[in-house]
């Protein structure tokens, strides 16, 4: 809920700005209007000082939550590995091997190779960012007030669902393609690969006509090589950026006074149950285009 004497566009930035840490130059006036005599790594209190940061600026609560996340993932198949048994089984086991059964089944429709890597990767890639999707499901203000009254900081910035912020969602979508680029160059040897980024789409079968074609071969590849990372990480950040968005101005209406919150908390608790789709499907495509990434990474057999 928006406090009191806070705009609704202060409100809306506020809870799109992450926590962010990095250096600002020597010379810079802050937003107290204290001027920096050095180079000094510190916490942003407004955008504009998150900016001045530049690239090598940390936003620790997409890290933190990513971490805490993964942590978390790990320790519950741990438990579950560890607690197993072939009888009857508990709650959470029978969750767990039904998700490994479905995820299983979905790699080797798509994976026709052979690669043992594959299936726990994408098991991982869609536990993971499911729960960090999951994360957009928490009432906007409950985690950023809690940071709040702990910090002793009203404007704390605390944004709690890692996806979506690009540095997140592209940070894996690179990963995935650094991954695809090492198949591909591991399965097909660099000489196959170069070939394969210079001799299609386009292929007469003739040197002389090739040897023109290759250039246009090459840019066209390279461009759609490259369009797969950077599509892969905007579909999953721009989803759930908007559901995000959604629910920050769901929770202004609460705002608005009784009829106009209690209208607002209906169309919260509606959006909440659609978005329940909405993040398992991302993951689900998060991870269902990985492994055709890798697929394509691994497929040798191809005629010139």
């Amino acid at each position: 809920m928006a406090s009191e004497g806070q705009t609704s566009t202060a409100y809306i930035q506020h809870h799109l700005q992450n926590l962010a840490y990095g250096k600002l130059p020597a010379g810079y006036h802050r937003h107290d209007g204290a001027v920096i005599e050095q180079d000094t790594w510190t916490l942003a209190h407004n955008p504009q000082e998150a900016e001045a940061m530049g690239f090598m600026c940390l936003h620790l609560d997409t890290l933190g939550w990513g971490i805490a996340l993964g942590l978390i993932l790990s320790m519950v198949f741990a438990f579950v590995a560890k607690t197993a048994t072939l009888g009857k089984p508990t709650g959470i086991q029978s969750f767990v091997e039904l998700l490994v059964e479905f995820i299983d089944k979905t790699v080797k429709d798509v994976f026709q190779h052979k690669n043992r890597l594959i299936a726990p990767m994408a098991l991982t890639i869609f536990s993971w960012v499911f729960l960090m999707n999951l994360m957009d499901l928490i009432p906007v203000d409950w985690l950023p007030l809690l940071a709040a009254k702990v910090t002793g900081n009203e404007h704390f910035y605390f944004k709690v669902v890692p996806t979506t912020d690009p540095n997140a969602t592209l940070g894996m979508s690179i990963t995935v393609f650094l991954l695809m680029i090492g198949f591909s160059l591991y399965k097909k040897g660099p000489l196959g690969f170069i070939k394969e980024l210079t001799m299609h789409p386009f292929h007469s079968g003739k040197w002389y006509v090739d040897i023109f074609l290759m250039p246009i071969n090459l840019v066209l590849e390279t461009v759609g090589l490259l369009a797969k990372p950077v599509s892969l990480g905007l579909r999953l950040f721009g989803n759930m950026y908007a559901g995000e968005l959604i629910f920050i101005l769901l929770a202004l209406m609460f705002s608005a006074g009784l009829v106009i919150g209690l209208f607002g908390g209906v169309l919260q608790w509606g959006w909440a149950v659609f978005h329940i789709l909405v993040i398992t499907l991302q993951a689900f495509v998060f991870m269902v285009l990985t492994t055709v990434y890798m697929a394509m990474a691994h497929d040798v057999a191809e005629e010139h």
